[in-house]
């Protein structure tokens, strides 16, 4: 998609971090943007701050099937059509694998990767009605680094991640089977300081059985997000480049390549996996 002006982004997790920098790029670029998160505060925070641009805000739990039907509705109804679509909600927890609990998994696989799932289930049929010059589209998932590698105490996170990562191939090998005019990207950066590392404040509270053993991890993790020398707005120029080029791995943090190598080379070579921990928080 090398033109963007005029066009519809739809932008899931939009009331911090990569999805409020990608609002603000998407509407620099002339879009109309709408703003889906269930944080309502913080969605009203990103729409305050494009300055009145086109922009529609629906409180959305990518949880549930339901509430993507219903952003797919609004933003059909108010634009007419949607382009540029960012599965961008995510959230994170920590802890050795054999303590996490039920509530985590269910917390963190219904949000990183049932909601990108939702996502696409409630887009991309429709954007594979749009005709003429809203033909063509482009959906960018949000996975991580952890979704190429393994990474100690984030097993939960991994697992989400890793799916997001296969499932956009799989997306993209699908539109190409049936020469769909719609473009896949999945975005994998390291630790940028997001705000994820404080995704519990949005935790349900039905689902609040946490890892007893978590603590010691997720201060690691929040370190290393504090000290990541990229920001969000950079990861977020980098995504929107990606989108012109119809590039599908974004891969930000280059320094975390050879973590991504030797996993590979651990599967070539028949080897127990190797600690990516001291490459991966650079």
């Amino acid at each position: 998609m090398k033109t963007l002006k005029g066009k519809t982004a739809v932008i899931t997790g939009a009331a911090s971090g990569f999805g409020r920098e990608l609002a603000l790029l998407c509407a620099g670029e002339g879009m109309n943007v709408v703003l889906a998160d269930v944080d309502e505060q913080g969605l009203e925070g990103t729409e305050a701050l494009l300055k009145g641009a086109p922009a529609l805000r629906v409180k959305t739990d990518v949880r549930k099937p339901e509430a993507l039907d219903h952003l797919a509705d609004k933003t059909y109804e108010k634009f007419g059509a949607a382009h540029l679509l960012f599965n961008n909600a995510g959230v994170a927890c920590g802890g050795p694998t054999w303590s996490t609990t039920l509530d985590e998994w269910k917390w963190v696989l219904d949000v990183n990767l049932m909601g990108v799932i939702n996502g696409i289930r409630s887009f991309v049929p429709r954007m594979l009605k749009q005709k003429g010059a809203d033909a063509e589209c482009h959906v960018v998932n949000t996975a991580s680094v952890a979704g190429l590698i393994s990474v100690p105490g984030s097993s939960v996170y991994c697992v989400s991640k890793h799916g997001v990562v296969t499932l956009s191939e799989c997306l993209s090998l699908d539109l190409g089977l049936f020469k769909a005019p719609i473009g896949v990207s999945v975005l994998c950066p390291a630790f940028v300081n997001t705000g994820i590392g404080d995704a519990a404040r949005n935790r349900p509270a039905e689902l609040s059985n946490v890892n007893p053993m978590a603590k010691p991890f997720e201060d690691m993790a929040r370190e290393a997000t504090r000290k990541g020398k990229l920001s969000a707005g950079d990861v977020a120029r980098a995504t929107l480049a990606a989108v012109k080029e119809n590039r599908f791995y974004i891969l930000t943090h280059q320094n975390i390549m050879p973590s991504v190598e030797a996993r590979f080379r651990d599967i070539f070579e028949g080897r127990a996996p190797t600690n990516m921990v001291p490459k991966a928080r650079q």
